[in-house]
């Protein structure tokens, strides 16, 4: 999973709610959980699913889309 924002509190915000929601919902917790004091970027590893979430200029240098292209694409607006 790959979400972008457009400022640091925002990337934590996110990864935050990520990790309160997947534990609530599912009752687990992160493998592991990379850049959490990080400003433009945080990596929340379950294992089966990792989320990334990145400020849009690293997301932009990284296209980690490219990366995954041949992975299932869902996208979700909030």
């Amino acid at each position: 999973m790959i979400c972008e924002a457009n400022n640091p509190n925002l990337v934590k915000a996110i990864a935050d709610n990520v990790e309160k929601r997947v534990q609530e919902n599912c009752g687990e917790k992160p493998y592991k959980f990379e850049g959490k004091s990080g400003e433009k970027w945080i990596l929340i590893d379950y294992v089966d699913v990792v989320v990334h979430c990145m400020m849009s200029d690293v997301r932009g240098f990284y296209n980690l889309e490219d990366l995954w292209q041949d992975a299932e694409k869902k996208e979700y607006a909030d």
